[in-house]
């Protein structure tokens, strides 16, 4: 049987041979889900506010919609948290279309929705041109442009939530254990069986589950992929999650700051640096090396280039308003841009991995990003800045071993180690002045991120926290 690839090289138009491809293993694959009772497939992307969008096909119009797409008006790229919708350069107003296509190759069975199945949507023009703003092709460039230097990248990303079993908005916490203990284990047991069990059988490699600080909160990591993998990974945990909680009458949210008062949900990328070897197969470029925490050089200097742009970095990482009532000092959310050996009140915490395991478990966690984010675009954003860090071959400074806020300003001064933007709007604005990233991502995104940015912030301007909580909570 004919082999046939479900996605075009990143940058690529859709052309009539490609088309009916794409159509036949559309085909196939209807006809497989049919026999397995599935009746819908709901194609998804992530806009820029960081909530997942979807429209949806019968299995029986899968065929069509791999061939041709799904109608979507463009301005969903300039959505705001509520709903609302402000304008940018590139996009604004009633007109225009753009056309969605499965990605049949992460096709998955929902199996926390009986007869659903999800793919992530590829972005088309109607001239089968790739949409400017689509942030999945935008992250499927930039690892193509590390594989033109011979790296790949493996990234995971951590997702923290928190279990409601209030019947409206307010957050009333599912269970009363203390942090990290096994008495929120108990408390909700079937319920967390039953989220491990619906991610295993949709096809989620989890390594580890564990109860959180805050009250009601939890966390799963899972293992690491491709990026885009990464981040589709990223959206199917958290529509499996939110719809486990549902069947169970609970409520989860992965907002960055649930309660005003507590600690919020962050959202973890782990990154890894490999090197195609001839012998020896992949190679960790966190690993083995002479540098830093025994770092190669290309490793360190990956690092050094996320360390750089971490600031500008915050406005697609940790996007949303209710992000900076998270950010603080002294509460692990990497309050400050400096980066050190397992220290979780750095930005850029080092992870050696155990002895003996360095090789493959040593990378990268970025610890100031949260669930507001729009996985793609942030995953794209920190390549780019790992890239930018290769090619100028930056080296990292002296790494921090203590809690930054622990130390006096003159010496957090001395040696460079600078609070990172206390709101929104400073993070945008290190994002505008971002020469590196702007190039990275393109005008058109570039534009639409700031947009929707500063029409959150104007949006939310003079709320207290708890308001912002409040409009944040069930969001993302």
């Amino acid at each position: 049987m004919e082999q046939i690839p479900e996605t075009v090289p990143a940058g690529h138009s859709l052309d009539g041979h490609t088309r009916a491809r794409l159509g036949r293993r559309a085909a196939e694959t209807a006809r497989r889900l049919a026999g397995q009772d599935i009746v819908a497939v709901a194609l998804t992307w992530v806009d820029v506010s960081g909530i997942t969008r979807t429209k949806t096909v019968p299995v029986e119009r899968l065929e069509h919609a791999a061939t041709w797409g799904v109608g979507m008006s463009p301005v969903f790229d300039v959505f705001l948290l509520d709903d609302s919708i402000t304008s940018g350069k590139h996009i604004g107003g009633p007109t225009g279309d753009l056309r969605l296509h499965p990605d049949l190759d992460r096709l998955r069975i929902l199996a926390a929705l009986p007869g659903w199945a999800h793919a992530p949507a590829l972005r088309y023009a109607q001239d089968g041109g790739v949409h400017p703003l689509d942030t999945r092709a935008l992250l499927r460039r930039e690892t193509e442009r590390l594989a033109e230097g011979g790296w790949s990248v493996k990234a995971a990303v951590e997702i923290e939530w928190a279990v409601s079993k209030g019947d409206g908005d307010d957050f009333v916490a599912a269970c009363r254990g203390p942090a990290y203990g096994m008495t929120r284990i108990s408390e909700l047991a079937g319920y967390l069986r039953d989220v491990l069990s619906a991610l295993k059988e949709t096809g989620v490699a989890v390594a580890q589950l564990h109860p959180e600080y805050a009250a009601g909160q939890y966390e799963v990591s899972v293992a690491a992929e491709d990026p885009v993998g990464a981040a589709d990974t990223a959206v199917l945990v958290r529509e499996t999650i939110r719809a486990v909680s549902m069947a169970h009458g609970l409520a989860a949210s992965f907002s960055p700051k649930v309660e005003a008062g507590s600690v919020g949900n962050g959202a973890h990328v782990h990154l890894s640096l490999w090197k195609e070897n001839a012998g020896t197969g992949p190679v960790n470029a966190m690993a083995g090396g002479d540098g830093p925490c025994a770092m190669t050089a290309a490793g360190e200097a990956f690092a050094a280039g996320i360390l750089r742009r971490i600031p500008a970095l915050l406005a697609v990482g940790a996007p949303a308003v209710a992000s900076y009532l998270r950010l603080v000092p002294s509460h692990w959310a990497g309050a400050f841009a400096c980066w050190g050996p397992e220290n979780r009140e750095a930005a850029l915490r080092f992870i050696t991995g155990a002895e003996g395991e360095q090789s493959r478990a040593a990378n990268l966690e970025v610890k100031c990003l949260d669930g507001a984010a729009n996985p793609y675009l942030l995953l794209a954003a920190l390549l780019a800045a790992g890239r930018d860090g290769l090619g100028a071959d930056l080296r990292l400074p002296e790494p921090v071993e203590v809690d930054p806020a622990s130390l006096a300003e003159e010496e957090r001064a001395a040696r460079g180690i600078v609070p990172l933007p206390a709101s929104l709007a400073e993070a945008v604005e290190a994002f505008e002045a971002d020469a590196v990233l702007r190039d990275a991502l393109g005008e058109a995104v570039t534009d639409t991120v700031s947009a929707v940015r500063r029409g959150e912030i104007e949006l939310l301007d003079g709320a207290s926290p708890e308001e912002i909580a409040a409009v944040t909570r069930w969001r993302h």
